[in-house]
């Protein structure tokens, strides 16, 4: 039996056109005006050869002048209608082109977010921050170019070109065979040449989205570059960026100059050997005059758009060098979307013989044989050192990664059996840095419950110990927050986190501790709220304080990725082990 062929991979160009395609109840009426256009655009020409060849030609023969300047007058108005005509029709093409290439490119960009959101953890984690982003951007930039400008200035000059062949045949085949003579090396050119800028296009959209990069992530941390005084340095990285863009740009520009200059050498000097030969067969009687004017015409305007496709073709090669990144985004593989979409929990979790590794760190153990369960309800906090393992742990639970051997169990249930969706529609977490959007108060705890009322809103922050706080500002609930929650206090921005774990009312609850950080009031404050909101929970606390491990239902201890004790506070102290060594160096 043979194997089965596999599906050859469409080019850049026809993805692209597919996008336009979905347009087409806007797209290819506006196709069809440009061809009309386009077609009328050859008018200029024919009228203009009307009122230069005919005209001589009648006073040659000694005809009336005032008949002449009859028809100069009637040709000039036929030629006037037509453009009116033609203007009229291309405004209402330019704005059908603008809205099909714009509403394509908005549907390419709607693709994009939701498979992006969709990709899994390590995906993310591998990606410098921003940089993602930027190098999308940019390629989208390139792809909008494309849609809005060059591929209806290719469309014009094809039917230009075409057209104009036409009549340059019909005034002279054999000075046409002539000047056709160079397109076999116009072509080769563009192949030879294209591969190149194409290679260009692409390494320069890369360097252009690390030189965003870097201001990003300058941004972000502006507060730490202020605080090190690393301005300079700062200036110095994006410089050398920027270096790096414009040495890639200047590569691709001289070989965008050689195709250009080579372009410009063959069209025109074609175009002036066939007008030289061209006035030899004149002066024999092998062409007369009127249809050597048109052919003179006709041979500007297929030299200027044979000219114009160097361009149109560089730009299409720029175009596909952007959507291969685009496209490699779309076919990388997204989180899985199988398993049971209705299953609901009842908090028990557990962990069998579990190891784990990180992707991007083969060679570290993070997890090592882990073993434990957690009832329904009951709460428990996980200390260790830093790098022991416990965020690994939040992250597994999470659906996050997959575990190397092993399995996370809910409900007995292995976690691969559940939806995604499912699963973490009932966990919620508070992280010990909360990441606040930069929209308003109300938005940023609705985020728990998307379309949640305003009363259950409000609700969700009395709880939290949020409500008087919000409410005493100027704006309430609509105060903005700034980006990544920076108008507003550490305590502050825990608590709306809190708000927003309870009301996406989780079975489950991850907290990586939350009041380290805070004064004593807003340590208060926070942890009235996190009582309210593990009651009747799961929970699974990474602790920091002794006061947190205390309240506990049980402790597990994390070392070198493994549960090195596990207990009560009670029980754990009297051990002389790792737990009693941390409460007495780092949990007070």
């Amino acid at each position: 039996m043979s194997a089965p062929k596999t599906k050859k991979p469409i080019s850049s160009h026809r993805w692209v056109l597919g996008y336009l395609m979905r347009e087409k109840a806007i797209f290819l009426p506006s196709l069809g005006a440009l061809f009309f256009t386009a077609i009328l655009s050859l008018a200029f020409p024919y009228f203009l050869k009307e009122l230069i060849g005919n005209p001589t030609d009648a006073l040659k023969a000694g005809v009336d002048p005032a008949q002449v300047l009859a028809k100069s007058n009637r040709v000039v108005l036929e030629l006037t209608a037509v453009l009116a005509l033609q203007a009229c029709i291309a405004f209402f093409r330019v704005q059908g082109f603008i809205r099909s290439g714009e509403s394509a490119l908005n549907r390419l960009r709607r693709d994009l977010f939701a498979h992006l959101v969709r990709l899994p953890m390590p995906f993310f984690q591998e990606q410098r921050s921003g940089s993602l982003s930027n190098r999308v951007s940019a390629d989208l930039g390139v792809v909008r170019d494309t849609l809005l400008n060059t591929v209806p200035q290719a469309v014009r000059q094809t039917v230009i070109l075409i057209g104009g062949l036409i009549f340059i045949f019909v005034a002279s085949w054999k000075l046409s065979l002539i000047m056709l003579g160079s397109v076999p090396f116009v072509v080769l050119a563009i192949a030879f040449f294209g591969r190149k800028v194409r290679g260009f296009s692409r390494a320069a959209q890369d360097s252009l989205a690390e030189a965003g990069t870097v201001i990003e992530e300058t941004v972000q941390g502006i507060a730490d570059v202020k605080s090190y005084t690393n301005e300079p340095f700062e200036e110095a990285r994006y410089e050398r960026s920027l270096q790096s863009f414009f040495g890639v740009t200047m590569r691709g520009a001289r070989h965008r100059a050689a195709f250009l200059s080579f372009i410009i050498f063959a069209l025109f000097g074609t175009i002036a050997f066939v007008a030289w030969f061209g006035a030899r067969m004149l002066a024999h009687g092998e062409i007369n005059g009127t249809n050597f004017v048109s052919f003179i015409l006709f041979s500007i305007f297929v030299g200027a758009s044979l000219g114009s496709f160097p361009e149109i073709i560089s730009q299409f090669q720029a175009t596909a060098g952007a959507t291969e990144r685009l496209r490699e985004l779309l076919d990388t593989a997204p989180e899985r979307t199988d398993g049971d979409p209705d299953a609901k929990l009842t908090g028990y979790l557990a962990f069998e013989n579990l190891s784990f590794r990180y992707p991007s760190r083969p060679d570290v153990q993070v997890l090592k044989n882990l073993d434990f369960f957690v009832r329904p309800g009951q709460r428990v906090a996980l200390v260790g050192p830093s790098g022991a393992g416990k965020s690994t742990v939040f992250s597994l639970i999470l659906g996050f990664n997959a575990p190397e051997t092993g399995t996370v169990l809910f409900d007995n249930r292995p976690a691969s059996s559940l939806a995604l969706a499912a699963l973490r529609s009932q966990i919620a977490i508070v992280p010990q840095e909360v990441l606040l959007f930069g929209g308003s108060i109300r938005e940023n705890i609705e985020y728990g419950k998307p379309g949640a009322s305003l009363e259950e809103i409000e609700a969700a922050a009395k709880q939290a110990n949020a409500y008087e706080y919000i409410t005493a500002l100027p704006e309430g609930f609509e105060t903005l927050v700034g980006p990544r929650g920076t108008k507003l206090s550490g305590g502050q921005r825990q608590r709306i986190a809190i708000a927003r774990a309870i009301l996406a009312d989780p079975r489950i609850l991850l907290l990586d501790e939350a009041t380290s950080a805070l004064d004593s009031e807003s340590e208060r404050l926070v942890n009235e709220a996190l009582e309210r909101l593990m009651k009747g929970r799961t929970s699974l606390v990474i602790a920091h304080r002794l006061s947190t491990v205390r309240h506990a239902d049980t402790t597990l201890v994390f070392n070198h990725g493994k549960i090195v004790e596990s207990g009560t506070h009670e029980e754990l102290i009297e051990r002389d082990g790792t737990y009693r060594f941390l409460v007495e160096t780092q949990l007070v």
